[in-house]
């Protein structure tokens, strides 16, 4: 994983949607839905492209993403919008979820690292969230998520042994990402 394959989901609102079987652009993403207990990306809620702008009835969810690239979101054809009503259920309403945003994050050892003001997604076929981007008192930092950490609506619990992969830029937090998969694998005997 190089600093390519790793986005912000605020970056990600207004990049269009791009139907790989006959190349249009057929919408735009509007809002990213991310669950924070399971830590997976949901999918997205849609705006039209063009003149006529505004939210689509249609969403996004994460099956149906062929790829996220730096200039586009791919999906397979137009088919994969999906209707809301039509199993999108955590897509009907995003700001229904539980929003991680502005949750401080506490190491196990009781020390307050910042707050949440992004999450970081891994790019390309199989897009997922691989963690979160902090702001603390010295600055932002760069956290993994991990199964192993807690979640309340107030603080999000960083496990102490992930404290060695946190990393204060984005182009570091790829390898410090690849580098805790292999420990938790190793430590899980995978």
């Amino acid at each position: 994983m190089g600093p390519e394959s790793l986005v912000l989901a605020s970056e990600l609102p207004g990049r269009p949607i791009v139907a790989i079987d006959h190349g249009d652009d057929i919408a735009e993403i509007k809002d990213v839905v991310f669950d924070p207990i399971s830590h997976r990306l949901e999918g997205f809620t849609l705006n039209k492209r063009g003149w006529f702008r505004g939210q689509l009835k249609a969403t996004l969810p994460a099956p149906s993403i062929s790829a996220i690239g730096p200039a586009a979101v791919m999906v397979s054809s137009a088919d994969d919008l999906v209707e809301r009503g039509e199993s999108s259920a955590p897509l009907e309403a995003p700001e229904e979820n539980v929003s991680v945003m502005g949750s401080t994050v506490m190491s196990a050892a009781g020390d307050s690292l910042g707050t949440i003001s992004d999450v970081v997604i891994e790019t390309g076929p199989s897009p997922v969230a691989v963690g979160y981007k902090v702001e603390g008192e010295n600055g932002e930092i760069f956290v993994p998520i991990s199964a192993q950490m807690a979640l309340s609506e107030d603080n999000l619990i960083l496990p102490e042994a992930a404290r060695a992969f946190v990393r204060n830029d984005l182009a570091g937090f790829g390898a410090a990402v690849l580098d805790y998969r292999s420990t938790l694998d190793n430590a899980s005997g995978a």
